[in-house]
Order: C-alpha cells, then sequence, then structure tokens
C-alpha cells in the first residue's frame, strides 16, 4: 500500500528484505527495464521482450507497479484503449539498482551477450560508473518530460 509518497510495508524488517519482498521477482525488474528502454505498452512487453513474459504476469505486474507509484500510465490519445506506462520519481530512482545487476552478471557469469548489453558495456567501460547512470537518467528524464509532460 503507498501512503502520501512512501510505500507502507507494515512490519518490522531488514530494509533489502524488503526490497526484495517489493521488487524481487524477474518479471518485476524486467518490465522496469524495458520501461528504462522506451518500451511503454502492454503489447511491447508481452511481444518484445527477448525473456518472454506471459501475459497474466505482464498484467500481474503492470498493476503491482502501479499500485506502488512505481509506474504510471496515461491513455493513448489516438486509441484510448492503450495504456503508455512510464516511470515514476519512485521507478526512476531504481535505474542504479538494476545497472548494478547488469554490472555484476558482466563480471561473473558467461553469458553471450544481446546488442544492448554489448553497447552498455562497451559504454559502462568509457565511463565512471556515477557519469554513466547521471547521463542515462538524464535522457531518461528527457523523454519522460518530452513524451508524458511530466
Amino acid at each position: 500500500m503507498v501512503e502520501g509518497n512512501k510505500i507502507f510495508y507494515g512490519k518490522k524488517a531488514c530494509a533489502c528484505a524488503v526490497s526484495l519482498d517489493i521488487l524481487g521477482d524477474r518479471w518485476t525488474l524486467i518490465i522496469i527495464r524495458d520501461i528504462f528502454r522506451g518500451k511503454n505498452r502492454f503489447s511491447q512487453f508481452l511481444n518484445e521482450s527477448r525473456e518472454g513474459i506471459a501475459s497474466n504476469i505482464v498484467v500481474d505486474r503492470l498493476k503491482k507497479l502501479t499500485s506502488l507509484d512505481i509506474i504510471n500510465f496515461r491513455r493513448k490519445e489516438s486509441d484510448k484503449k492503450i495504456k503508455e506506462y512510464y516511470l515514476t520519481d519512485k521507478g526512476i530512482d531504481l535505474y542504479p539498482i538494476i545497472y548494478e545487476l547488469q554490472k555484476w552478471s558482466i563480471k561473473h557469469v558467461e553469458f553471450e551477450f544481446t546488442e544492448n548489453t554489448k553497447k552498455h558495456n562497451e559504454l559502462t567501460n568509457e565511463l565512471t560508473a556515477e557519469t554513466f547512470i547521471e547521463q542515462f537518467l538524464d535522457k531518461y528524464k528527457k523523454f519522460r518530460v518530452e513524451e508524458f509532460g511530466l
């Protein structure tokens, strides 16, 4: 539940455990990652993610993230049935976590890189983490202003 600007957890707990309860499943972070990458409609989450998210999972995670004020949506101008999702400030604050998860897997897991991962890895090797994150977030915030007027 969201009270004011904060998510109400309601019990004494470790901060890491609380974060994992809220964000810790694979699909939640994949959807957040995809929104950072410019996907913002249900059909894009369903059809354009390499991971192949089932439609019921997409619906559930979009509802969950909206109820937690991590994402929000507007109705598309040309077709009011279509929702276009964007990250709230609370959602934008999650990018450094996604960045570090990507860096960790590149460092510690052997896997074939996607084009996005190759590009991400090249850029992050050229810049400090702080600079990369700052530039990426500036770019997303500019997109959010231009596309959603926020």
